[in-house]
């Protein structure tokens, strides 16, 4: 009785994060995100007519190795030319700016195709997010969806980056399938198909999908989506999942798999679906998450042959997975999560409420954690990651998704835990740029058929890059804002290194420091306001 009251209490707060948002109209008193700032004269300069970054390393994205010293001349929002070896006499004397880089490193700018950051309650105002993000070089959002409801600012924040008239990483806008509209229940393949349109008129660039309608409606939505050019990525959440598994919606003609849901309920070893605990209750979150763990002991061997058929199967439909797997590594860890070094000065107090054990927050499901829990979740990440390394190995797509703003997981900070989460599953670092830069903007250009005009640097492509003072693949906790802390071993102290040092998007050079100090000051003005320090 107690843990059905729990979830009761729960139940509205849940549907939240857990599945799409009826369509219908919003309470008048539902809070609502803040527009956003316009960019003011002192954040960010160019582009310019001309621009030198001298004397960097170049990491290209392609899995290449580095090499350097490089010049790359960028002209207005576009890479130019990149001059190799000691360029200095070939390169363009007469420049408008130059990014003195010698020593340093230069990358794509990351993308990261898992992105929130529409919920008054964690964060009021998106530029929070945005500037963690471009502070730590993520140029490019794909968001799933970046807000939701009717009337929200995705379309326009999207517009407005595009613009550059607001300091905020290129925005890629996917609409929750049933959301926004007011046609009446999503529940008929007609229905589908009518939605789809319906979005597509809208503008959005794609659909996110909950796994909570029948195989015929989700049929005809993803063929619909198809016919307009429209991505499609899904949650294939527990609800729908005795229907459509990973393998079922596959076969229907999904693209995208984020999270782990629906792999191992393809890949179970007994029976057709997955056994769970006859108390188990999917509206208690801790019951929720605590028994997806469990999913590993029901599962086939890793490198059986049902293993090797499944990824195979999503080989053959080009399937791009982003495993999110740093989202979920509390569940591993709770204590290390709640104690990560950046919540003191770069998490708002109001994230920090939302992160801790509730009954209504989504994702907040640490209300009892145990050893045990833990363990199995530490178990649970081994054929996750597995899958994850072999299909990757085998030829397949995967791409880097953070998923912010939950389970302790702060926007930028949560997309190099991706990195190094990556890593841990056996992406050399090469393969970890790869993912976080060509892989991710080839997955947002796939339904269009074309090539991505960001992802690479390369002459001709879009200005999008990521300086970094240390060397990123001899560890990517360089990446961090925090930078990494690492013994002087001629002075026998500490010295913290590294972080991103200039953010480039759209030939606009942000200065990374600065914006971390501008998120600092947006914590510190809440925590003014009402103290509720980490």
């Amino acid at each position: 009785m107690k843990r059905l009251i729990t979830s009761l209490c729960g139940i509205a707060a849940l549907a939240l994060g857990a599945m799409a948002m009826p369509a219908g109209g919003q309470a008048q008193d539902t809070p609502r995100m803040e527009r956003v700032p316009d960019r003011t004269a002192g954040e960010g300069v160019g582009p310019f007519g001309r621009m030198l970054i001298r004397g960097a390393t170049l990491i290209d994205g392609s899995g290449a190795p580095p090499e350097g010293p490089v010049d790359i001349l960028v002209a207005g929002n576009r890479i130019e030319a990149i001059y190799r070896g000691d360029a200095r006499a070939r390169s363009p004397q007469s420049v408008d700016h130059v990014i003195a880089a010698e020593g340093m490193y230069v990358m794509p700018g990351f993308v990261d195709v898992h992105g929130h950051n529409g919920d008054p309650s964690k964060a009021p105002n998106a530029s929070y997010g945005y500037r963690l993000w471009l502070a730590h070089g993520v140029t490019t959002v794909r968001g799933v969806p970046i807000y939701s409801g009717p009337d929200n600012m995705a379309i326009s924040d999207r517009a407005r980056s595009r613009a550059n008239s607001i300091v905020a990483p290129r925005i890629y806008a996917y609409a929750v399938f049933g959301d926004e509209w007011s046609g009446g229940a999503v529940d008929s393949p007609a229905q589908a198909r009518a939605w789809v349109r319906w979005a597509a008129g809208r503008g959005y660039d794609g659909v996110k999908f909950f796994n909570q309608v029948p195989p015929a409606v989700l049929e005809a939505a993803l063929d619909e989506a198809d016919a307009h050019d429209l991505g499609t990525v899904a949650h294939l959440g527990q609800r729908g999942v005795a229907e459509v598994t990973a393998a079922r919606a596959v076969e229907l003609g999904l693209a995208g798999i984020t999270h782990f849901y629906g792999h191992f309920e393809s890949l179970l070893a007994n029976g057709a679906v997955v056994r769970y605990p006859n108390d188990y209750n999917y509206l208690d979150e801790q019951s929720r998450f605590s028994e997806v763990a469990r999913l590993a002991e029901q599962i086939v061997a890793p490198g059986s042959e049902a293993w090797d058929e499944y990824i195979d199967l999503l080989l053959e439909n080009e399937v791009t997975l982003s495993p999110t797997f740093n989202i979920y590594v509390a569940s591993r860890d709770v204590m290390r999560a709640r104690t990560l070094e950046w919540h003191e000065r770069y998490t708002l107090p109001s994230l920090w409420d939302f992160y801790q054990p509730s009954l209504t927050n989504h994702g907040s499901y640490y209300h009892d954690w145990s050893t045990a829990d833990e363990v199995a979740w530490r178990n649970f990440y081994r054929p996750w990651m597995r899958l994850t390394n072999e299909y990757k190995n085998r030829g397949g797509r995967v791409s880097v998704g953070s998923d912010p703003g939950y389970i302790y997981q702060t926007w930028g900070f949560a997309y190099v835990g991706e990195l190094e989460m990556l890593q841990e599953a056996g992406f050399a670092p090469l393969e970890v740029i790869r993912a976080a830069t060509i892989n991710g903007a080839r997955e947002i250009y796939a339904p269009l058929g074309q090539e991505p005009p960001f992802g690479i640097v390369r002459p001709g492509m879009l200005a999008d890059l990521v300086i970094v003072p240390e060397n990123p693949l001899e560890n990517l906790k360089v990446l961090y804002g925090t930078g990494h802390l690492r013994l002087n071993r001629e002075t026998n102290r500490l010295e913290r290194v590294g972080g991103v040092r200039w953010t480039i998007k759209d030939g606009i050079v942000y200065d990374a420091p600065a914006l971390l100090e501008s998120v600092a000051a947006m914590v510190a003005a809440q925590r003014a306001e009402a103290p509720a320090a980490p």
